[in-house]
């Protein structure tokens, strides 16, 4: 992976990269550190001169990577080793989703959790709110809450398991999941 004449605008970032297993590819170290270390930013851009826009994910280990679907990388006439010029930049946080009224007031209940659940991204905590959202009845909302108090305050900062999360959002697509043509 090679930065290519990196030009920085106000915010605008240019480079070239290698698609790696036509899913994702990773932003150069300079490019990398105009965005947090932690959580996701929305950015929006253009892939090979393709417009979208998608959350940039940190990977954990210092740097960022862009996931490139299969519409974007068809848009793009890119596939997997591919070099793709790519020019992003940061349009806004990701947006906070409303915690509903019995989640707040077991969060209120107990510190540790309400801690940890301010401290954590927005899009983890849209994961825990579809977590427990999605419980068909009273009694399996109630259990949802209290383990997700639990598990706040125990230190877990995700819902990593929950096999139907991305079933959820198929219907409801997220910002990180959602990419719009660009104004000209």
């Amino acid at each position: 992976m090679k930065l290519v004449k990196r030009q920085v605008t106000k915010s605008t970032i240019r480079f070239s990269a290698k698609l790696v297993r036509e899913e994702f590819v990773t932003l150069p170290g300079e490019a990398s550190e105009a965005f947090p270390s932690v959580g996701a930013a929305m950015i929006e851009g253009t892939i090979n001169g393709f417009p979208f826009r998608i959350a940039l994910e940190s990977s954990g280990k210092g740097n960022h990577r862009l996931k490139v679907n299969q519409a974007m990388r068809n848009a793009a006439g890119a596939s997997a080793g591919d070099t793709v010029t790519i020019e992003i930049l940061r349009v806004a946080d990701e947006p906070e989703t409303r915690i509903p009224t019995d989640l707040k007031k077991a969060l209120t209940a107990v510190p540790s959790a309400r801690a940890l659940w301010s401290a954590i991204t927005p899009m983890a905590r849209q994961n825990w709110i579809l977590w427990i959202s999605s419980a068909k009845q009273t009694e399996t909302r109630r259990n949802r809450i209290e383990k997700a108090c639990d598990m706040l305050a125990s230190g877990k900062r995700r819902v990593c398991c929950f096999g139907g999360l991305n079933w959820l959002r198929k219907d409801h697509p997220t910002a990180g999941e959602t990419w719009l043509r660009l104004p000209k």
